[in-house]
């Protein structure tokens, strides 16, 4: 019983969250991001990486793509405040403003509100959890 109310928590609208992990510019450094995508992935999340240097077009056009319920930008490069309010204007031209937008990494906590008016659900500094961004993305993308 308890392996199929995981696996119903997993899904939206009857298909399993789909959740694309970016790094979006020219940061690295992709060791965090791999760690939530394999920690979603085990929560039964169907999980899309897209793997380094990724431009905000490229991304939001994954996005669109691949159907996904919820993105989150791994930026520790200090781009952040280019690269995420690019992602979520290019998310709205698409008609898919509708979709989690998180941003984890080494965001400074001044800039967290001014992210989250431009559409930013959560931000996930050093120091979350990777059950407390799996819970995250679950409740707001899952239903």
């Amino acid at each position: 019983m308890e392996a199929s109310t995981s696996h119903r928590t997993a899904e939206s609208g009857g298909r399993k969250i789909r959740v694309v992990v970016a790094k979006p510019g020219l940061d690295g450094h992709d060791r965090g991001a791999k760690i939530i995508a394999r920690a979603l992935r085990d929560a039964g999340m169907e999980v899309i990486y897209t793997g380094l240097h990724q431009t905000p077009e490229q991304i939001a056009e994954t996005v669109i793509q691949e159907d996904a319920h919820a993105i989150g930008l791994s930026v520790l490069s200090g781009a952040h405040m280019t690269l995420v309010p690019r992602v979520a204007e290019l998310l709205k031209e698409q008609g898919a403003d509708d979709v989690v937008l998180t941003v984890g990494g080494t965001i400074p906590a001044d800039d967290i509100p001014e992210l989250k008016k431009l559409g930013v659900a959560e931000v996930f500094t050093p120091g979350a959890s990777t059950q407390e961004i799996v819970d995250f993305i679950r409740e707001r993308a899952g239903g």
